[in-house]
């Protein structure tokens, strides 16, 4: 009985430890459960699938130049519990925050060293090293720091990476290639175009996400990537950089010295409609002129009354229709100041010349006279207004441009049987009155005007590329094959290379190649006080025209909105106008002729010959067979000059800080060389430099303007 016993107590015992047993491990699992302590660390063993961020694709200019970028960045994360770190932490700490130190320049090396030693104390596995994040060479440099030198695994560096959009060659024109802005791509968290082609382009340029698996294990992040990220498509733009740059430069000059509220300027090529520089300028909320504040240019923000750039529209339409000649005559008065239906036209010199009395239809476009054309058109069309309104129609004018960038303004012209029409509304139109164009819609007709009649529809993007492969085309498009009669067109060349030979826009006049344009000023509308409220007038000046007048390669117009004292067209938005054709004709197409007038030179006995690159100039001596000692001269740039004997090469050095002597250089060095050294130029004629602005061997400032006479 007592072994019984014993054997049952024992069995007791057993029982009931391993009831407590199991009670134990139930309320462990209880207390694990329920823990927020264990459910974090739980999280440290979880795999998550995450996106991969695609490369946005670039946006080119027309020669392929990054005009808009997407870089990779990285965020730097330290793991300071990897095993290895415990031999070497204490020893190598000062010296790791002492490069960081120096390298992000944001605090000192002690401050490094506090968060460094605090994070190792606390056992971080994902430390946060620095708030900046650093581009692909920025981080070679990093990962040679103590410490980090180590590896990955053994020295604790985790790097983060994500891309950062950026413009190469400054932010050339924003309103045009946009921005970004926080977005979703694909139902995920992404950066996605604000305005411009960033958002037109949105589908081609975004790309699409790869996926990764992260997995936590003890506190280590580890990535494993499932799918690739597939980058998004280039565009290539029709811009080009050096173009631009000197439209957006001499824009941005004269909206500075008239201290104007906005201004804009397109150059287009006139036998494609390429878009080839495109500026915008406005004033910010505090004052301060900006790059890319609107899209004057095609936006509705810039939409507003042509004035007397519209005439040109006006006497074409009754010339085709038959009503007028260039040849016709009307009498504009003695006065300058003309009533037609209790409504007053004023010409815009009427107070310093009054009328200019009977004149022809051309004189009258030449000398931009309101009362002229305001007389031609409405005696015209007296009756028969609609006939009027089918030709502007058939011009192309009411008709959307449609390039692609949301926010276009829409032309308005007002038109007999609408609300707003009323007996003075065709005289007013005549002149450029009661109907709204944008900029580039204006440009478009005087294109069309150039092109021999043919509109050509504004183009933007050339094609769409996909690791160098064009997988989308965008040619040049016809809107209209031929807006007029070439009898019109022969008139209406005349009447426009009239106004630079004989009328309102001599002061662009050049004996080297032929403009020809209109200037215009109009006084448009206050946003909120209407036309002249409390006698504050709003003018707007304006200059459109193509050239050289002879052979049309270029079209162009600028727009100066509210300028302070002087607001005439022909003296605001002119000298910019020509400042940019001067620069065009002798950059683009001043090229040949440069080339081509030093070697005929040389081959007549070589009277004085060019200054340049020393391995330029030598070739052309070598092929002539000529010995001029060249190779002993270490300067990069020489003169060759003729003597009794033959030619003398003579070093020409370039001291930095100083103006570069470019006399004797042809266009292409000279303004390489300038530009190279900081200075804005300006160019005159074409050929070889003949002079230049700024006296060579003086002090130089970056960013001073140097104008360089050709000849």
């Amino acid at each position: 009985m007592e072994i019984k016993q014993g054997i049952l107590n024992r069995f007791k015992i057993v029982y009931f430890g391993m009831i407590l047993a199991v009670l134990f491990i139930l309320v462990l699992l209880v207390k694990i459960q329920f823990s927020p302590s264990w459910g974090e660390k739980s999280k440290l063993f979880q795999e998550v699938e995450v996106p991969i961020q695609a490369r946005r694709g670039t946006i080119c200019a027309s020669n392929g130049s990054p005009l808009a970028a997407s870089i990779p960045h990285y965020s730097l994360r330290m793991d300071l519990c990897v095993p290895p770190l415990k031999k070497y932490f204490a020893r190598d700490v000062d010296s790791l925050a002492l490069m960081l130190s120096r390298f992000f320049r944001d605090k000192s090396a002690s401050a490094y060293r506090r968060a460094l030693t605090e994070a190792y104390r606390k056992g971080d596995h994902y430390f946060l090293v620095s708030s900046h994040k650093v581009d692909y060479d920025g981080l070679q440099k990093i990962k040679r720091f103590p410490i980090f030198r180590n590896g990955q695994f053994k020295g604790g560096l985790i790097t983060e990476q994500d891309y950062e959009r950026i413009y190469p060659l400054g932010n050339l024109e924003s309103r045009t290639l946009g921005k970004l802005k926080e977005g979703l791509s694909e139902g995920l968290p992404a950066q996605v175009g604000a305005f411009g082609l960033e958002e037109s382009f949105e589908e081609d340029l975004r790309g699409a996400p790869g996926l990764a698996e992260k997995e936590n294990v003890s506190g280590r992040t580890m990535e494993v990537q499932l799918e690739e990220p597939v980058d998004g498509r280039d565009l290539i733009t029709t811009l080009d950089v050096k173009l631009q740059d000197q439209v957006s430069y001499s824009l941005r000059k004269m909206l500075e010295r008239t201290r104007a509220k906005y201004g804009t300027a397109i150059l287009m090529e006139v036998k494609t409609g390429d878009i080839k520089a495109i500026s915008n300028f406005g004033r910010n909320s505090g004052g301060t002129l900006v790059q890319g504040y609107q899209n004057y240019a095609l936006g509705s923000a810039g939409c507003s009354e042509p004035g007397s750039t519209f005439k040109l529209a006006s006497l074409m339409a009754a010339m085709e229709d038959g009503k007028i000649d260039t040849s016709t005559i009307v009498d504009t008065g003695k006065s300058g100041i003309w009533t037609s239906k209790k409504w007053t036209v004023r010409d815009s010199d009427y107070k310093t010349k009054g009328g200019h009395g009977k004149i022809t239809a051309k004189h009258v476009f030449e000398l931009s006279s309101n009362i002229g054309v305001a007389k031609l058109v409405t005696q015209s069309y007296a009756g028969d207004e609609r006939q009027f309104f089918d030709r502007i129609h058939d011009f192309g004018l009411d008709i959307p441009l449609n390039v692609g960038l949301s926010g276009e303004g829409a032309p308005y012209i007002n038109r007999p049987g609408s609300r707003m029409w009323s007996g003075v509304s065709l005289t007013q139109i005549s002149y450029g009155y009661e109907l709204k164009l944008t900029p580039l819609q204006v440009l478009t007709f005087y294109n069309a005007v150039a092109n021999n009649g043919k509109m050509m529809k504004p183009r933007l993007v050339k094609a769409v590329m996909e690791e160098d492969v064009v997988v989308e085309r965008f040619g040049t498009e016809t809107m209209i094959r031929s807006i007029c009669s070439s009898r019109t067109l022969r008139k209406a060349h005349a009447m426009l290379e009239g106004v630079i030979t004989n009328g309102t826009g001599a002061g662009l006049k050049n004996a080297t190649y032929k403009i020809a344009g209109k200037t215009g000023t109009a006084q448009v509308a206050n946003k909120n006080e209407g036309y002249n409220r409390h006698g504050n007038k709003v003018y707007q000046a304006s200059f459109v025209g193509y050239f050289p007048a002879d052979a049309p390669r270029y079209s162009c117009i600028v727009v100066v909105n509210k300028p302070l004292g002087d607001y005439y067209g022909a003296s605001v938005a002119g000298p910019v106008f020509k400042q940019i054709a001067d620069y065009v004709y002798a950059y683009e197409m001043g090229l040949k002729e440069d080339f081509d007038h030093p070697r005929r030179e040389i081959k007549e006995d070589y009277p004085g010959l060019a200054a340049g690159r020393k391995k330029d100039i030598a070739r052309v001596l070598d092929e002539l067979d000529i010995m001029n000692g060249w190779s002993f001269y270490k300067s990069e740039w020489v003169e060759a000059n003729r003597e009794e004997d033959g030619v003398a090469i003579s070093s020409r050095e370039m001291k930095p800080g100083t103006i570069p002597n470019v006399k004797g250089m042809g266009v292409t060095d000279a303004v390489y060389l300038l530009e190279k050294s900081g200075l804005r130029v300006s160019l005159r004629g074409f050929g070889k430099v003949k002079s230049q602005s700024l006296r060579a061997g003086d002090p130089m400032r970056r960013g001073q303007n140097i104008v360089i006479t050709l000849g």
